[in-house]
């Protein structure tokens, strides 16, 4: 993806404006529905708190704005879910109402799909699922859905292996000099799939690199910023500076541990090593302030790409042969490390949004 930087910078940039101006896309329902091959998308999330699915969408509906489908630039309306399945049930029989005829769908719960894709199957309109993939079985339901996201796994095994990296070339962190880093763990929701991948994979590739660990606790923020300062204020006063790491699931819980030492006066030398996963505006501003040590860049641009063309595809029965499928069904974007070395590299102008332009 080296060569779009510029293109990915211009998309930015734009979704920047329109973050604030996002009712410029019409509606599905309010546009002329009788005209063909017109991309009308209904998009519905499971919370408009998280960060990162925000800015994610910024993205997509930027660079839908840079498209024509039937001659016409495609209209988008979106829906929060707020954390609630039968909602997110309620959305899409109002977004296939209001004559959407993409549905792209942030799972609730990813495990409980089959009301959603029993009524788009019913009305013959295709959902791409996004960010939170369903169970391959449900996928299998029907032969117009899809899933566009990154392999939770490799953002795993990349935050361990830039912890390992860190602690290797940094002794200090071992404050305690007894040959065992002390950490803890900052998980999203409780048995969530992409919780526990992380979690797992981070620890076992720390070991794998040869960190002896000692897991001191873990606690779950629900990938909430505020939620995460509340649990790392807790764990601090139990541990006070014995805790040497902090893997957090996002970057917004990596953020809510930093508030967390912040508030209560910490000084640089006397916090540990912090890690997230996501590579949101303020995770990387944080790095470039030296507050959050890494982070893994989770391509929120490159996913809304792919979700952009893979719906006019859909409709335009164009361009499904040009999309890299894994198992006909599967777009999934590769996450990349981001530091302090490649951070000035991924900041933009005005460091607000990253160019995915170096993969660190």
């Amino acid at each position: 993806m080296k060569g779009s930087a510029m293109k990915k910078k211009r998309i930015l940039s734009a979704g920047i404006i329109l973050g604030t101006t996002a009712l410029l896309l019409s509606a599905c329902g309010n546009q002329q529905q009788n005209q063909e091959n017109r991309l009308y998308i209904g998009v519905t999330y499971y919370n408009q708190s998280d960060t990162f699915l925000n800015e994610m969408l910024d993205s997509f509906k930027a660079q839908l704005e840079e498209m024509e489908v039937g001659g016409t630039v495609p209209a988008v309306t979106v829906r929060d879910a707020a954390g609630l399945q039968k909602t997110q049930n309620d959305q899409v029989k109002e977004l296939i109402d209001a004559g959407c005829n993409v549905l792209c769908v942030n799972l609730v719960d990813r495990a409980d799909p089959s009301d959603i894709i029993d009524l788009a199957r019913e009305y013959d309109v295709p959902i791409i699922f996004f960010n939170r993939e369903p169970v391959a079985e449900d996928l299998m339901q029907w032969d117009r859905l899809y899933y566009v996201g990154a392999d939770a796994k490799q953002s795993g095994v990349m935050q361990g292996e830039l912890a390992a990296d860190e602690i290797w070339e940094n002794e200090q962190i071992d404050r305690n000099k007894d040959g065992k880093i002390q950490y803890v763990v900052l998980e999203g929701e409780a048995g969530h799939q992409d919780s526990v991948i992380r979690t797992e994979n981070s620890v076992n590739t720390l070991q794998q690199k040869g960190i002896a660990l000692e897991k001191l606790s873990y606690e779950i923020a629900n990938w909430n910023r505020a939620q995460a300062e509340n649990r790392m204020e807790q764990m601090i006063g139990q541990y006070q500076t014995s805790i040497e790491l902090v893997l957090a699931n996002n970057d917004d819980m990596a953020l809510g541990a930093i508030d967390a030492y912040e508030k209560l006066n910490y000084s640089e030398t006397s916090r540990p090593v912090i890690f997230g996963i996501d590579g949101t505006d303020d995770g990387l501003k944080a790095i470039r302030d030296s507050k959050l040590t890494g982070t893994v860049y989770n391509d929120k641009e490159g996913q809304a790409e792919m979700m952009a063309k893979l719906a006019a595809a859909l409709v335009s029965g164009e361009g499904m042969e040009d999309l890299p499928f894994e198992n006909d069904r599967y777009l999934m974007v590769p996450y990349f490390k981001v530091t302090p070395q490649n951070i000035e590299e991924l900041l933009g102008e005005e460091n607000i949004s990253p160019e995915a332009n170096e993969r660190g």
